[in-house]
């Protein structure tokens, strides 16, 4: 077994709640009095968080920090993967990027970074009670097991446990997991060494005989059936994907398409980019009672609102063209003309400048026109930026939080109209009459006084919201939901914990 003990969680498939599970039993265990701290080997996401020894990690295991007490760090996720289109990802190792492969190149190499994620697993332990895994997918990808270094592979070279979990409210649980032994070789399968249904609606007492059937299919204990609970839609959804759902809306995430809302509440449209990054930016407005974020989809026009706000980008070059294919760049001029505002993030607010070029071959070379509403232009290049930031919001005076991830650098006769002060150092750019603004910094609306304050500017929807109090709330709730419904003391049992601080 490793130094310190561990638990893996892996799921039947993707979106089945492993983030949120790790994070959950992280904020219940550090509540034990334990010393825990999150680790994921390998994540895919352009939901990335900047972390304090100055590299970057899945916004997940951010989160999942934040619910054991810790600062993130590099190793609770030494590799992450961003994709930059159907067939390719930019590639960071320890919080550092390495470079962009395609998918196929990946597969081949992915084994050689094991080393350096044991490495970083190594430190994540040292000194901790337990390392609470998180996976990635599934196991049952066994087309993938060779050079694995996500789930089972993982798994068996830092000789960790594994609890399953299965998701019940997309149907076919049983299946799954029943599936995914089945399709295990004998080895991986012993380093299952129970399960756990998620996602339950109605009276669990009425799957009595499913869980019985799985045990009996597969040798594997039930650990827990967990009800669903909506306090999770308060935190930062793991990608995109949690952004909407089947029906065009992700569960307690509100949105709507097409016309203005009533004239009490606040419009902020956003085009869905491909390849939208960082868009938990986002979560702290949805969460405003008078605000409404309209996610507009391919294929919509952009509604009437208040605001345009285009998000983050992996790839702005290339969802820019994507923009202006939906035409959503005339209807954006056209909101301009109207009075409307607008605000772009990171590569956002590159698309809103006069041009960028691409001249060290970051996303491919060339050049091409923004959309003309910020007299600046961004070379894109150089090294990347990676930190946490604190600042004023010159506007309002109001204090701001955030980070910084990006390649590429902004200037131009706009940018003598900066929008925050960051210790000093300037940042963003503001059309002459204010209403078109853009600013590198991800984050800043969960600053309530600044979330507040911008608000009140598009016409007074700012409320009394603790955003940050209410992440924490709900980290808290789903501590003490999973202490009821989940065997906590089982799961420690599995890990080889003894003892606790």
């Amino acid at each position: 077994m490793t130094a310190t003990p561990a638990l893996m969680i892996q799921g039947t498939g993707s979106h089945v709640g492993k983030s949120a599970m790790v994070a959950g039993l992280c904020r219940a265990l550090w509540r034990r009095g334990l010393a825990v701290a999150p680790f994921k080997p390998q994540n895919m996401s352009n939901n990335a968080a900047a972390t304090a020894d100055g590299g970057e990690i899945g916004r997940a295991q951010a989160l999942q920090a934040r619910a054991a007490g810790l600062a993130p760090v590099v190793d609770m996720n030494p590799v992450l993967l961003k994709p930059e289109g159907e067939t390719g990802a930019q590639v960071v190792v320890q919080g550092r990027r390495v470079g962009t492969m395609p998918a196929r190149e990946y597969g081949r190499r992915k084994a050689e970074l094991m080393p350096r994620v044991l490495e970083s697993f190594a430190r994540i332990g040292a000194g901790r009670d337990l390392v609470v895994v998180e996976g990635a997918g599934s196991p049952a990808e066994v087309n993938l097991r060779a050079g694995d270094i996500a789930n089972m592979g993982f798994a068996a070279a830092a000789a960790v446990p594994v609890v399953l979990v299965g998701d019940i409210d997309r149907g076919g649980v049983i299946a799954s997991l029943v599936g995914t032994h089945a399709v295990l070789d004998a080895g991986d399968r012993d380093r299952i060494r129970g399960f756990v249904i998620n996602k339950f609606r109605g009276d669990a007492g009425l799957f009595a005989n499913g869980l019985a059937l799985i045990e009996e299919r597969t040798g594997w204990p039930s650990l827990g059936v967990v009800p669903w609970l909506a306090e999770t839609a308060r935190l930062p959804a793991e990608d995109s994907l949690g952004l909407v759902d089947a029906d065009g809306l992700a569960p307690g995430r509100r949105s709507s398409g097409g016309t203005k809302h009533a004239a009490d509440r606040i419009v902020v449209a956003v085009p869905m980019l491909p390849r939208i990054a960082n868009f938990d930016d986002l979560d702290p407005l949805r969460a405003e009672p008078k605000v409404a974020v309209v996610m507009v989809r391919p294929g919509q026009p952009m509604p009437v609102a208040d605001l345009v706000l285009i998000p983050g980008s992996k790839a702005t070059m290339a969802d820019l063209a994507f923009l202006r294919g939906e035409g959503w760049d005339i209807d954006i001029a056209a909101h301009r003309r109207r009075g409307g505002a607008v605000l772009g993030l990171c590569g956002g607010y590159q698309m809103l400048g006069r041009r960028i070029s691409d001249p060290g071959g970051v996303e491919g070379g060339g050049a091409v026109d923004g959309l003309g509403l910020l007299d600046v232009a961004t070379a894109m290049g150089g090294d990347k930026v990676t930190a946490p930031v604190t600042g004023r919001h010159l506007a309002t005076g109001a204090t701001v939080a955030g980070y910084e991830i990006h390649l590429g650098r902004t200037e131009g006769p706009d940018c003598a109209r900066p929008v925050l002060d960051l210790g000093g150092r300037l940042d963003g750019a503001q059309s002459g009459d204010g209403r078109v603004a853009g600013t590198y910094v991800h984050g800043l609306f969960a600053a309530d006084g600044f979330r507040r304050a911008f608000l009140d500017g598009l016409g007074g929807a700012g409320s009394d919201l603790r955003y940050e109090a209410g992440v924490d709330a709900a980290l808290d709730a789903l501590a003490a939901h999973l202490e009821r419904h989940v065997d906590i003391d089982r799961l420690l049992a599995i890990a080889g914990v003894t003892t606790a601080r």
